[in-house]
């Protein structure tokens, strides 16, 4: 299985595959037809206390990504249900909206995956 990221903010493009938003909140100024996003898991994304917390504060990073592993590895059902689903695609697009595409939780949750899917 091949996993990509990519903005919301990026056009769509036909080898993205299955696309899946990553955030909480819906990226501002994306309207839903534009995103083309097949699915939006909400519960894959950090807690709105994390989120709120991290706020993209580079000097956070660390620690972020520490947390959100941990709240990844406290709901394994979440994870799950999230895997069983990326399972019935060859290629997938985790969608996020983060100016920042080095500090977000989408390399994060990508890195996550990918070693959960090796450990199968």
């Amino acid at each position: 299985m091949t996993i990509l990221l990519k903005r919301a903010y990026e056009a769509p493009r036909k080898d993205d595959g299955f696309r899946i938003l990553i955030d909480r909140i819906w990226p501002r100024g994306v309207s839903k037809e534009a995103a083309k996003i097949d699915l939006w898991f909400k519960d894959i994304s950090p807690s709105t206390p994390l989120r709120k917390w991290f706020s993209h504060d580079p000097i956070k990073w660390d620690k972020f990504k520490e947390r959100y592993i941990e709240e990844l590895n406290n709901n394994s059902e979440v994870v799950k249900e999230f895997m069983r689903l990326l399972r019935e695609h060859k290629s997938v697009t985790f969608v996020y909206g983060a100016k920042d595409t080095e500090h977000s939780q989408a390399p994060i949750l990508k890195e996550y995956i990918e070693k959960r899917l090796k450990e199968l």
